[in-house]
């Protein structure tokens, strides 16, 4: 596999030097460029054209959602993970909004940071389950009123191969319930919980929480027994 090269964008050079060692212990991933604020994050991507650029919020001179809103117009193919402390939903909506393939929290594991990386990669979104219950949230917010299971002239098929437990799990995200919140009712880890939903992601070919709540809405026979 070739060298995943990354950016990193944080004003704090003890945060930076701990993300980079971090990154680079995984053998694959290579930190090509550190800045303090977004403005510079911008003009390293541009020069160094990175696989992803990786950036803090809170950022002086720019911030890091405007330079997540901004990266495409000067590295075309780089992918953004924003990495904050904040849990804040309007942060993570505006994230979102600003192109960001990906939000984690800063104490994230290296295990999910590592995925998070190769999901984006791949064309994916990626979100820590907390940010995932807060998009879910999001949604169910602004969805219409109306009963909770629409029709689908795929009713009673599973062209997706989705199983009973997946099943299980795809109604209670619907219904806005938090990885931990799924994990306590069926019995399981919250690890074993965020692998199944990257499966079903993966076997319903959507990209984010917010594309996998739209297509059981089209879909409802997918969280149907």
């Amino acid at each position: 596999m070739s060298t995943i090269t990354v950016i990193l964008a944080d004003d704090h050079v003890i945060v930076r030097n701990g993300i980079k060692i971090l990154l680079e212990s995984d053998g694959d991933i290579k930190v090509i460029g550190e800045a303090s604020n977004g403005a510079e994050a911008l003009e390293i991507a541009e020069r160094l054209q990175p696989d992803i650029m990786i950036s803090d919020i809170k950022m002086p001179v720019m911030n890091g959602i405007e330079a997540t809103a901004r990266l495409k117009s000067v590295a075309p193919n780089t992918k953004a993970l924003i990495l904050s402390m904040h849990e804040d939903e309007e942060y993570i909506i505006k994230s979102v909004e600003s192109g960001a393939s990906g939000y984690l929290l800063k104490d994230t594991t290296k295990e999910e940071f590592s995925k998070a990386i190769y999901a984006i990669l791949d064309g994916q979104k990626y979100f820590s389950g907390d940010i995932s219950n807060i998009l879910v949230n999001n949604y169910l917010n602004m969805r219409e009123s109306g009963p909770l299971f629409k029709s689908s002239p795929l009713s009673g098929q599973n062209d997706y191969h989705i199983t009973k437990r997946e099943r299980q799990i795809l109604r209670l995200v619907y219904e806005g319930h938090s990885n931990k919140s799924i994990a306590e009712e069926l019995g399981k880890s919250v690890r074993t919980i965020e692998t199944h939903r990257f499966n079903i992601m993966k076997k319903l070919e959507v990209g984010n929480i917010t594309e996998l709540l739209r297509k059981i809405d089209h879909e409802a026979y997918l969280i149907q027994d």
